[in-house]
C-alpha cells in the first residue's frame, strides 16, 4: 500500500513538473513571437514615416495640403511588391492612422494584396498612400476587409502646388490613391486590391484589433503606443493637423 502510494506521488509530482515547464515554455515561445513582431511592426512603422517625409518634402510633387488636410485617415505601403508571369499580384504591409483631435491615432497595421493580369515579366516594388476622405471610407477600414474600387469608391490623387482645381473636384471621392515606383511619385487608379487588418501584428503591439485601434470611441493614450511606432502620427502631425 505504501508503495503504491509513493508510486502516486511520484507520478502526480512528476506530472505537475511537466505541466510546469510546458507552461513556461509556451510562455517564452508566447513572448519571442510578440517580440518578434513588435520589432517588424517598429521596422514598418519606420518605413512608412520614411515614405511620407521624402514625398511631402518635394513640395512640387507632394499631395496637396488642401487635400491632406481634409482626409479622415492616411494609408502608407511601403515597397508593396508586383510580380509574376503571365499572371500577376500585389502584396504589402502597411500602416493606417485616422485623424483624431489635435492630431493622429496609433497607426493599426494592415496588408494590402490583390491580383491582376496581362503581361507581367519581372518584379517591382511601390509604395502606396491612400488618403480616406469621408466617414464611409473610413468605415469601411473597420470591416475585417475593404476592397478599393470595389466597396470603397478611389480616384487617382493630383501632386503638386498648383491643382486647386482637380483638388476641389476631388473632395468628394472616398479615397484618393497615390503610388510612387524608382522615384515617380504620381496620382493612380487602384482597383481590385483589398486591404484587411494585420491582426497578429495589432495585437502583439497593442493588445487590440485593428478595428479597435481606429474606432472612434477606442482612442489609444500615445503612452500606451511603443516608441518606435509613435513616429507615424508624429510624422503626419508634422504636415498636417487640424486646430
Amino acid at each position: 500500500m505504501q508503495r503504491a502510494m509513493n508510486l502516486f506521488r511520484t507520478s502526480a509530482i512528476i506530472a505537475v513538473s511537466v505541466f510546469i515547464i510546458s507552461s513556461t515554455a509556451a510562455v517564452a515561445q508566447s513572448q519571442s513571437k510578440n517580440a518578434k513582431r513588435l520589432a517588424k511592426a517598429t521596422k514598418e512603422a519606420q518605413k512608412a514615416a520614411q515614405v511620407l517625409t521624402e514625398i511631402m518634402n518635394v513640395p512640387d510633387q507632394a499631395i496637396p495640403q488642401r487635400l491632406l488636410d481634409k482626409a479622415e485617415a492616411v494609408a502608407i505601403f511601403p515597397g508593396v511588391i508586383k510580380a509574376g508571369f503571365i499572371l500577376g499580384g500585389r502584396a504589402g504591409d502597411g500602416v493606417i492612422s485616422r485623424r483624431v483631435k489635435g492630431g493622429w491615432s496609433p497607426p493599426a497595421f494592415f496588408n494590402l494584396a490583390g491580383g491582376s493580369f496581362g503581361l507581367q515579366i519581372g518584379a517591382s516594388k511601390t509604395d502606396f498612400v491612400l488618403l480616406f476622405m469621408n466617414e464611409d471610407a473610413l468605415n469601411g477600414l473597420l470591416k475585417d476587409k475593404f476592397e478599393i474600387g470595389g466597396e470603397g469608391s478611389v480616384a487617382a490623387g493630383p501632386v503638386g502646388r498648383s491643382t486647386s482645381a482637380s483638388t476641389d473636384a476631388l473632395l468628394k471621392a472616398g479615397i484618393v490613391s497615390y503610388s510612387r515606383t524608382k522615384g515617380a511619385f504620381a496620382g493612380l487608379e487602384l482597383k481590385g486590391v483589398v486591404i484587411s487588418p494585420d491582426n497578429n501584428d495589432n495585437l502583439a503591439v497593442y493588445g487590440k484589433k485593428g478595428n479597435e485601434i481606429l474606432s472612434p470611441t477606442q482612442q489609444l493614450k500615445m503612452t500606451q503606443v511603443p516608441a518606435g511606432v509613435r513616429i507615424v502620427p508624429k510624422t503626419l502631425a508634422r504636415y498636417s493637423v487640424r486646430r
